[in-house]
């Protein structure tokens, strides 16, 4: 259910010393990088009048032999630095640079600018003149590359650090960072491409793919196949959105209870009025949704109660979470929860670091996966392994599209999925159903979509 691991400036730069022990020269390294970016600027610019930028660091050291490469294609390049390099690698790379070198500041632009001024690590924000300047060749430009991310955003966090350039093209060295799938830094990458210059890293982090889910066997019916009840309350139409998700996501026998009928669900949902109590002693439910539609009033209060008292495994969204934080509490172990921001500070209250820390310590706290939606979803479990999802599109924020996540979560849980995988597959889906639906979509379109997502599945 996770894809390439993400890796923290710290857990690079482990991962790079594992490397260079084991034989990788730190010139070798950087001549790979180099090489990596200026291919990957050649493919998706051509040769236009090139301006590299060039920091004192690694990063720089990467500019200068991107320089190199381009100029030996025959590409008219120029080299701006912001100083003098400062390691041994980067040092030795500008000395095999033969052209001249501007200073940064009144630098002239070009229409491809390539910005390695500085890369993973960066902690602080850039001197107003380098920055300053950055965004006039920017702005100048008519394409933008970044060597291993924007120079100007927080490796771990995704923060902005100096001006909010977007550019065209990111290459990420070695192995993606948080910020490559973290906001505001995510939405400055453009496309992103992943170079392999012969340094691997493992890392709780990983970056959520698109799942295995398997059609199901010869063997399988409609019970095998997860059996969902979606628990209904003051607003007939977001559970009626969460149960008709949980169809079209792959659960073999979804059941309505209680609350309204909304009146444009499928013949195949099933439709129950009977005590929750009652509906949840089957044996044969394997998945419950609380919350969407559900409403704050004392029914609700009860419904909750009996859910979390069924033990069974449970998605908890919405109204539910409200509750939940009133109580300060009572989250079964197994529960997934799915807090916007707004929720989640109402369960978990202030917590510091980035959405990943975050995301870590409400799940360690709670014992339960959490899903921390937004344009940047954050899915973490107990034991620590987190997953971030790559950015999505700007249309799901619209009433409803987090009641159809949960659905799609809760059918990829009650098939058998531990919680952590469930939820990182619903999210997947989700996303992809808002990529197939388009621009202007709301949340019913989603549903239709998601039979498509599954497909891909396969």
């Amino acid at each position: 259910m996770t894809g390439r691991p993400i890796l923290t400036a710290a857990e690079t730069r482990a991962a790079e010393e594992v490397a260079f022990a084991a034989g990788l020269a730190v010139d070798e390294a950087m001549e790979r990088a180099g090489g990596a970016v200026a291919e990957a600027a050649w493919r998706f610019a051509g040769p236009r009048e090139t301006l590299v930028l060039c920091g004192p660091g690694n990063n720089g050291g990467d500019g200068y032999v991107i320089a190199r490469w381009l100029r030996d294609r025959g590409v008219r390049v120029r080299v701006a630095a912001s100083g003098e390099p400062r390691t041994p690698a980067s040092q030795l790379n500008r000395a095999r640079w033969v052209g001249p070198i501007e200073p940064l500041v009144g630098a002239e632009p070009a229409p491809l600018m390539i910005d390695a001024l500085f890369g993973t690590g960066l902690v602080r924000p850039l001197d107003p003149a380098i920055g300053a300047a950055l965004a006039r060749l920017a702005g100048a430009a008519a394409l933008r590359v970044a060597v291993d991310l924007p120079s100007g955003v927080g490796t771990d966090d995704g923060a902005l650090l100096g001006p909010s350039i977007g550019y065209d093209l990111t290459v990420a060295l070695a192995v993606l960072k948080p910020a490559h799938r973290l906001q505001p830094a995510a939405g400055l990458m453009g496309r992103l491409v992943l170079a392999d210059i012969g340094i691997a890293g493992r890392s709780a982090l990983a970056e959520i793919a698109r799942p295995r889910l398997l059609p199901p066997g010869p063997a399988d019916h409609k019970y095998t196949r997860g059996h969902v009840v979606v628990v209904g309350g003051a607003m007939a139409g977001a559970a009626s959105l969460s149960a008709m998700a949980a169809q079209r996501s792959g659960a073999g026998y979804v059941t309505l209870a209680t609350g309204d009928i909304h009146g444009g669900e499928p013949a195949a949902l099933v439709r129950r009025s009977t005590p929750l109590r009652e509906i949840l002693a089957d044996d044969r439910v394997s998945c419950i949704v609380v919350g969407p539609g559900l409403g704050l009033d004392a029914m609700a209060r009860a419904h909750l109660d009996d859910a979390l008292a069924s033990g069974r495994a449970c998605v908890l969204d919405a109204d539910a979470l409200t509750l939940l934080a009133e109580r300060q509490g009572d989250v079964p172990p197994s529960a997934i929860l799915t807090p916007h921001e707004g929720e989640f500070r109402r369960l978990f209250g202030n917590l510091e670091g980035s959405r990943v820390e975050r995301a870590r310590s409400a799940a360690r706290t709670s014992g339960a996966v959490v899903v921390l939606k937004g344009p940047d979803t954050v899915v973490a479990a107990p034991d620590g392994r987190a997953a971030i999802a790559a950015p999505a599109t700007g249309w799901l924020a619209s009433a409803g599209t987090g009641d159809v996540l949960a659905g799609a979560i809760a059918a990829n849980r009650a098939r058998g999925r531990d919680p952590f995988a469930a939820a990182c597959a619903g999210v997947w889906l989700h996303g992809r159903a808002g990529e197939l639906a388009g621009p202007g979509l709301i949340a019913d379109d989603l549903i239709p979509r998601l039979s498509v997502a599954l497909g891909e599945c396969g």
